[in-house]
């Protein structure tokens, strides 16, 4: 349920021993490093047996249910779990290090405090240097001047000198007044007790386990490449108004993150590459446009899938996006896997915090995804003339082994053009 998935829990079992299953049947509610998703069913025959308990953590790959034909009987338990098979097996981990044995022989004692004292006496005094300026150079003073200063505790470096060639002299010395303020701060300074900085270890959740496996993943396997564009959104930003106000009594409300996920499925459409993904020898195309929307909650990130967005309306995308994530933060029921593992392109939106840009890190085997900031009014030349207008900035990031760095300029570009047109999102 996921490539990056190593085990999971067996939530609820949806289905009973003897239960007729049919190919896309939800059998179990199973919680992975990220969320809670249904389960569903490859195959089609009769429930004989159910090996996992409701409760239980197991790895992927491992046996959990047997299926097969009416009045057949399941395997005998032998008490021994079953093998695991496929990703389960190459996951087994390393052996582990055994440290390396002590090296025989005895150890060095200490030196003792008297031998220390001893030695310490007995070390040649190294004479005091010669005051010298801040750049390195000896400071010029005469022999009257370095005695008052040495008796005084003043610092020569400090002192400005009045005689031949900025020689220090003897009433320089005498007339010198340190600054009061120095002395203040650091007294206040040390009587300031230090801010305690927290620096307990904190163990992650598996959720957060899990974006670092899939981000080192990413950002090892995929060259990443980014390209930055600023698109007007003044028009967009006022025929989002209108329309809502027509949509008030639908229920319907669309977002500007609606609108960047109806202008990247435009953009799609029309470079498909984008929606592909590297496979060795080949780019796997995709038939649908399955677009994710990085969700933030409290664990972690996740990134379920808009399926099937190609055709869809802009009310339709606004309606599905609020189901996911209400569904993503546990309102109204649960994931499916198919939203969780079937992206095949991604969007982040940081513009509710007031993020002006960023570039986002690609969701594996995804080929991009697009990083959007806030929408800011900003002084721009128009006809020769500064206005302000609603500038959005937007970054792609994409892996170079699908595309190169003008076709995705062109990709971007179609983007922009949508979102600066929005007659063009409601095509």
């Amino acid at each position: 349920m996921g490539a990056d998935m190593t085990e999971g829990t067996i939530v609820k079992w949806l289905k009973r021993e003897g239960d007729a299953i049919k190919r896309g049947d939800k059998m179990a509610e199973v919680e992975t490093d990220k969320t809670v998703v249904e389960m569903e069913s490859y195959n089609e025959g009769t429930l004989l047996k159910l090996v996992v308990p409701e409760g239980k953590k197991v790895p992927v790959g491992q046996l959990i249910a047997w299926l097969g034909t009416p009045g057949e009987k399941a395997p005998a338990d032998t008490g021994a779990p079953p093998p695991p098979i496929g990703p389960a097996a190459r996951m087994a981990p390393p052996p582990a290090v055994q440290p390396a044995p002590a090296l025989a022989g005895p150890a060095t004692p200490p030196p003792s405090t008297a031998s220390v004292a001893t030695r310490t006496a007995q070390a040649p005094v190294a004479h005091a240097a010669e005051p010298a300026s801040a750049g390195g150079e000896r400071t010029k003073a005469s022999p009257i001047a370095r005695k008052l200063a040495e008796e005084q505790g003043i610092d020569l470096s400090k002192v400005t000198g009045t005689g031949p060639g900025g020689r220090i002299t003897r009433d320089d010395v005498l007339n010198f007044k340190p600054s009061p303020a120095l002395p203040a701060m650091a007294a206040m300074a040390a009587a300031r007790p230090a801010p305690r900085v927290a620096s307990q270890d904190v163990p992650l959740t598996s959720m957060r386990q899990a974006i670092a496996r899939v981000t080192v993943r990413s950002k090892t396997e995929a060259p990443h490449f980014y390209v930055t564009v600023a698109a007007d959104m003044t028009d967009t930003v006022r025929f989002r108004e209108r329309l809502n106000e027509a949509l008030a009594e639908s229920g319907i409300k669309v977002s500007v993150n609606d609108m960047i996920i109806k202008a990247c499925a435009n953009a799609l459409l029309k470079y498909p590459k984008f929606n592909s993904s590297f496979a060795g020898d080949r780019l796997a195309g995709h038939a649908d446009l399955n677009i994710g929307i990085a969700i933030a909650l409290d664990a972690g990130l996740i990134v379920p899938a808009l399926q099937k967005v190609q055709g869809k309306s802009l009310a339709e995308i606004s309606q599905m996006a609020r189901d996911i994530g209400n569904r993503a933060r546990g309102k109204g029921g649960t994931l499916t896997q198919a939203e969780l593992t079937s992206g095949t392109f991604g969007i982040s939106n940081l513009g509710m915090f007031d993020v002006d840009e960023f570039a986002a890190i690609i969701v594996p085997p995804q080929a991009a995804i697009l990083a959007t900031g806030t929408v800011k009014k900003t002084p721009v030349v128009k006809d020769g003339q500064v206005v302000v207008a609603d500038i959005m900035k937007a970054t792609v990031s994409c892996d170079h082994r699908v595309a190169d760095g003008a076709e995705a300029a062109a990709f971007l570009g179609e983007i922009r053009r949508n979102l600066e047109n929005p007659a063009l999102l409601m095509m």
